[in-house]
């Protein structure tokens, strides 16, 4: 039996996701159950060493030192962020530590694969794989002892600053890179308060 009004294989378009708080309830129908979207979060989301919650948080920071972090963050746009004047930026982070037991650091590693565009509109990908952002945010968590790393203090993070074309030029196909090659590209790690400037100059920079 449906419950929509919407025939099969209609257009449905896709849905308007709003920022939330954490303090709405989940819920029965009209029944308050007593526990909140914080509630979830807080048990979801506390690990921020995991590696797909540490990509999440460096993303956040990149966005914040951007003033990018209007309104939710998309699961699969095509790049990462946009700047208020249109600078499109994707975040690629690693670290050296992982939440679970190391005999070793980890081998700081980036995926930087040409992709196809998807667009949420039509959920329909473009033809061509290309590097889809302006600039590439290296973010490394580089601080190394296990007892006092901490993902939320932004001195522990470096980040390095790529313009895409750069990047086209140096990997060309390549879909990966280390650490060593990453900073003969690259050039210099920045800190949190140099990011927007770094991103900035860049975006202006000629390939």
């Amino acid at each position: 039996m449906r419950t929509s009004g919407h025939r099969e294989g209609a257009d449905l378009g896709p849905t308007q996701v709003r920022r939330r708080s954490g303090q709405e309830n989940f819920h029965e129908g009209s029944k308050q159950l007593g526990f909140r979207l914080l509630d979830f979060w807080q048990w979801s989301a506390s690990d921020l060493l995991s590696n797909s919650l540490r990509g999440v948080v460096a993303e956040y920071l990149v966005a914040r030192a951007l003033d990018a972090d209007q309104g939710v963050r998309e699961e699969w746009a095509s790049w990462d962020l946009t700047t208020r004047d249109g600078i499109r930026v994707e975040v690629k982070s690693s670290a050296y530590v992982q939440s679970w037991g190391q005999t070793v650091y980890s081998t700081i590693r980036f995926q930087v694969p040409r992709t196809q565009k998807w667009e949420r509109t039509t959920n329909r990908f473009e033809p061509t794989a290309r590097r889809q952002a302006d600039v590439y945010v290296f973010a490394v968590l580089a601080h190394k002892d296990p007892s006092t790393i901490d993902p939320m203090d932004v001195a522990q993070w470096e980040f390095y600053v790529v313009k895409t074309e750069v990047l086209d030029r140096e990997l060309a196909g390549q879909k990966s890179l280390g650490i060593k090659r990453l900073r003969e590209i690259a050039g210099e790690a920045v800190g949190f308060g140099e990011l927007e400037r770094g991103v900035r100059r860049a975006n202006a920079e000629r390939a």
